[in-house]
């Protein structure tokens, strides 16, 4: 076996060169004291790092020295935020102390240190760590931007130099990342970084997607070049002529953005145009902002048809996360709609570097959507004890909407997320405003609480004393503060409701001779079912658990005993002898054991796909496709619970369900030409199929049973080229 060998004095002239790398890219924000204080971190990490390798064999300082270094020269931030790039790991993985850091480097590097620091401890099986971990971040993200900023640069390097991680965790890594940290840096402006880190996911969760797509962008590369070329030159032409300096450019959209425009309308490669949008940064005045954009968009729409549907104006109304553009899509001279993005310099910076450039702009634009933005993740963090995974999924989804604009009676402007009711707004004025709604006009006329409300609506709240929130209101608010505060509130309410049915339980349980006392009531709590002695007592109260129900428990002599519920030892209470299957079709686990197992149907696995196994609290091990939909929020919530998984190479006979999806021309005998390749070409089962034909356009969704990927792709490619059919993809499931 060869011997790694270490070349100490090659590896610190790299350190060395790296660093230097670092302090060019400081340069701009360096002030008087400031290098010596990013030396004194840099010895530090270096000394505290010393021992330790990333898994590619490299020493890891060069982590955080990378982590430092797209701090400042893509995000833009100064010396605090290097020091503390810097210094991430070193209270995790070393013997040092937050109390070190802050003796050495002032208290405000010690508090963005502890939000960057993982949670340790025991935590209870069913809630997520990786959610806690990433509340405790938020709540760090209230005090300090930074926080957060850092730990999306962390993340960048390691999606960047993850090949050679363990596969479970390069999924598990890659599904966090774009379920949770990719539409963060969306949310604060990090347009690129947001591009790249959704590319790095795709990369490890659907690696053969994202080859094809790139591939097929290589292969094309020249041809789009230049396009580029002949659409820009008569634009700069008129540019110069006008006396307006600016710089044109095209820019490809990202492999992501691609896919989602292929998977949503479900067509090929091909036939996405916009595979890249031209942009024009304008050099102007702060105060001549506006009239420069509209004067180029002028220009450009003088030399290209626009599109009327597509105007996007974020230059008079900005987004929430402070982004500021002109967006038109106009008519190339290939007959091909190109999209235009028009701003200047400084709407770029924003654009590109997001919150760090909000804030060396701040002073222009005070009243700016990020303040916002920060002050309502404050009220959502205000909420007594939400539970993390609540919170974390309320938080996603605020996340990714795009704002509407709603007015109030008296004209204020408030921003809320896309598909916000009429009760999301009564919450966003006042809390007790939202507890209290009990309908609402909008532009005059009266709409119940689950009105959605759309962009320019007028909205005037009615209250009343007597309303208290109700349990179904959860199902029509989408805003986490919103949702927050009902909780909370139906919370206390339940707290209140279940100390009744405490006592209600004592006294019944004193009528059948059972001593009250909590090895009882947990026992009783297990046997309906119910997770936890709250929920007892709240059942009780309301009449769902009564006498009749209780004798039953006490007459089952065979009580369940309360187990602890540790996931290893649910694994191997799964693993059996299993003769129930001739052949076994998929191993589970690090030793790829046979275990017990279902298909999930949401995604519909079949061999040849690459999948993982989730351990569900009742269910069993259910295996999932890399690439299903659900599969990112497991991973994500629920990274402990995830195992490897593999298909059995020895499967060759055993038939799994999937699903086609074709569009073609309707004609007549195309569905006797389509099961003739299904069934009697290919011999394949069809479970169901459902078909529509609409003003000359086919639509059929086809369940059928297939033995593996291999098979499915040359249906595919066989259903392809049936005269007529346009489209053919695969389709997770029958729902």
């Amino acid at each position: 076996m060869e011997e790694y060998v270490i070349d100490i004095e090659a590896e610190n002239k790299e350190i060395r060169k790296r660093y230097r790398a670092l302090l060019r890219a400081c340069k701009p924000t360096l002030q008087k004291g400031d290098k010596q204080e990013i030396r004194k971190a840099f010895d530090l990490a270096l000394e505290s790092h010393k021992e330790m390798r990333r898994k590619s064999g490299e020493p890891y300082i060069y982590h955080p020295i990378a982590v430092a270094q797209i701090a400042a020269e893509e995000i833009g931030l100064g010396t605090t935020s290097i020091v503390c790039s810097l210094l991430h790991d070193v209270v995790e993985d070393t013997s040092m102390t937050l109390r070190d850091i802050e003796d050495q480097f002032g208290k405000k590097v010690a508090r963005i240190i502890d939000g960057l620091t993982k949670i340790a401890g025991v935590f209870d099986p069913n809630s997520s760590i990786q959610a806690e971990n990433f509340r405790k971040m938020l709540l760090t993200l209230a005090d300090d931007v930074r926080v957060i900023l850092i730990k999306l640069a962390d993340r960048l390097h390691n999606m960047r130099t993850m090949e050679f991680m363990a596969r479970h965790k390069q999924l598990k890594i890659a599904s966090e990342t774009s379920y949770l940290y990719a539409p963060l840096a969306h949310r604060l402006g990090l347009y690129a970084i947001k591009s790249e880190l959704e590319d790095l996911s795709m990369k490890y969760t659907d690696p053969d997607t994202y080859k094809f797509i790139a591939k097929k962008l290589n292969e094309k590369k020249a041809e789009r070049e230049k396009f580029v070329a002949d659409f820009i030159a008569p634009v700069k032409e008129i540019l110069i002529e006008q006396g307006i300096t600016a710089n044109v450019f095209g820019r490809p959209k990202s492999i992501h953005s691609i896919w989602n425009k292929m998977r949503k309308k479900s067509i090929p490669f091909e036939e996405v145009y916009d595979l890249f949008a031209i942009r024009v940064i304008i050099d102007t005045d702060i105060d001549k902002e506006k009239t420069e954009c509209w004067k180029v968009y002028s220009i450009i729409t003088d030399l290209y048809r626009p599109n009327p549907d597509r105007l996007r104006d974020w230059v008079s109304s900005p987004k929430g996360n402070g982004y500021e553009s002109l967006h038109t899509t106009v008519m190339g001279p290939r007959g091909q709609w190109v999209e235009v993005q028009i701003r200047t310099r400084r709407m770029n910076e924003i654009a590109e570097k997001g919150f760090a450039a909000h804030w060396k702009y701040k002073e222009s634009n005070s009243d700016n959507g990020l303040d916002q933005w920060i002050q309502k993740v404050r009220d959502v963090l205000g909420n007594p004890e939400p539970n993390a995974l609540d919170f974390l999924d309320d938080f996603k989804m605020n996340l990714f909407s795009d704002e509407i604009f709603i007015f109030t009676p008296k004209g204020t402007l408030i921003q809320l997320p896309n598909g916000a009711t009429a009760l999301d707004f009564a919450f966003e004025i006042h809390s007790d405003i939202g507890a209290t709604c009990i309908g609402a006009k909008v532009n005059h006329k009266l709409v119940p609480l689950s009105h959605p409300l759309q962009n320019g609506d007028q909205v005037e709240i009615i209250t009343s004393s007597k309303q208290t929130p109700k349990e179904d209101w959860l199902n029509f608010v989408i805003t986490a503060k919103a949702k927050g505060k009902i909780r909370s509130s139906l919370k206390e309410e339940k707290r209140r409701v279940a100390e009744d049915g405490k006592e209600t339980l004592e006294r019944k349980l004193k009528s059948l001779k059972i001593t009250y006392n909590t090895d009882n009531i947990n026992k009783i709590a297990n046997y309906f079912k119910f997770p936890s002695s709250q929920e007892l007592f709240y059942n009780v109260a309301k009449g769902v658990i009564d006498i009749k129900n209780l004798r039953e428990y006490v007459a089952n002599e065979k009580l369940p005993e309360v187990t602890s519920n540790q996931f290893a030892s649910h694994i191997s209470g799964l693993v059996e002898k299993i003769n129930k299957k001739d052949v076994d079709t998929i191993l589970i686990g690090d030793d790829y054991q046979k275990i017990d197992y279902t298909l999930a149907p949401c995604c519909n696995p079949i061999p040849g796909d690459d999948i993982f196994g989730f351990l569900t609290v009742n269910d069993g091990i259910k295996i999932h496709r890399t690439s299903c939909p659900n599969a990112s929020k497991l991973m994500a919530n629920y990274g402990y619970r995830i195992l490897k998984a593999k298909w059995a190479s020895s499967q060759h006979d055993t038939a799994f369900l999937t699903g086609i999806r074709i569009i073609g021309i309707d004609d007549v005998g195309l569905v006797n030409q389509l099961t003739t390749v299904i069934s009697q070409e290919f011999k394949v089962n069809i479970r169901s199929l459902s078909i529509s034909s609409n003003e000359g356009i086919f639509e059929g969704n086809i369940m059928v049973h297939v033995n593996n990927t291999e098979q499915l792709d040359n249906l595919i490619k066989h259903l392809k080229q049936v005269t007529g059919i346009t489209s053919v993809t695969r389709y997770e499931s029958e729902n």
